[in-house]
């Protein structure tokens, strides 16, 4: 296999209603079954998720959980408000999000955002947002692509941060190896593998983490396409999440 991936380059400002899609088309060649890893943060802009922290009013929980992370409430509020549930409240604030998925702060960010005050939310609904934009390419191009949307996120038990998909269109979230033989014949039986956290992840190395303003790589040569659409595949059902178990547990302890 030989696969070759690329930052787009001259990617402009995104700001609210820019179409990615037609950028993305003008500044690059696309092949047929290319995946196309877009940064979450040029999607929420585009979608008009920036939010000025004076307009967010604090609860006393918001007050409460900034007080122990030194942190400022109207930002906590902004979390809490994007968040179906507080796993965790300090050292950091670890929460699940409306659309499932677990991360510090709800994703939301400061950086590369314009404006001092100004803080940037995920996009809505992530998979949403990678199939208007997969749909969008195939009418500007003809061509099917697969889309992935990352975002940076820590890793438990380990120091750094990563590119992870948090949403997805034209490409399975896991590639199941179950049920087939390793070199010696044994069946595999617990090798599913997260084959858009790895792209997500490699993806990021060109997309960097500072001023660089290369938030779209292209991958050629690794078809996984699929008619499909969905990251909700990748989170890990409750009943099987220990280490979530173990917070709840340690939460209704205190």
């Amino acid at each position: 296999m030989s696969v070759i991936a690329f930052a787009v380059g001259n990617i402009p400002l995104i700001k609210a209603n820019d179409d990615i899609a037609r950028i993305l088309c003008e500044k690059s060649e696309l092949k047929r079954h290319d995946i196309v890893v877009i940064s979450s943060t040029i999607v929420s802009k585009s979608e008009g998720r920036i939010i000025p922290l004076g307009t967010v009013k604090s609860t006393e929980m918001a007050k409460t959980i900034a007080d122990k992370n030194k942190n400022d409430p109207r930002f906590v509020q902004a979390v809490l408000d994007e968040s179906e549930e507080v796993l965790l409240e300090s050292p950091f604030l670890l929460v699940r999000t409306k659309t499932g998925s677990i991360c510090v702060n709800a994703g939301i960010d400061h950086s590369n955002v314009e404006g001092s005050d100004n803080i940037l939310l995920l996009p809505e609904d992530p998979d949403a947002s990678a199939l208007k934009i997969k749909d969008s390419i195939f009418k500007y191009t003809g061509k099917k692509v697969s889309v992935v949307i990352t975002d940076t996120n820590g890793r438990a038990f380990r120091m750094g941060q990563t590119g992870a998909a948090i949403g997805i269109a034209g490409i399975r979230a896991t590639r199941d190896w179950r049920g087939t033989e390793d070199l010696f014949g044994r069946v595999l039986e617990v090798k599913n593998e997260a084959v858009v956290d790895e792209i997500a992840g490699f993806a990021n190395i060109l997309m960097g983490e500072g001023n660089g303003g290369t938030p779209i790589v292209i991958i050629h040569g690794l078809n996984l396409y699929h008619e499909s659409c969905g990251i909700k595949e990748l989170y890990r059902p409750e009943d099987e999440d220990v280490i979530r178990r173990v917070l709840i547990n340690k939460k209704y302890e205190k």
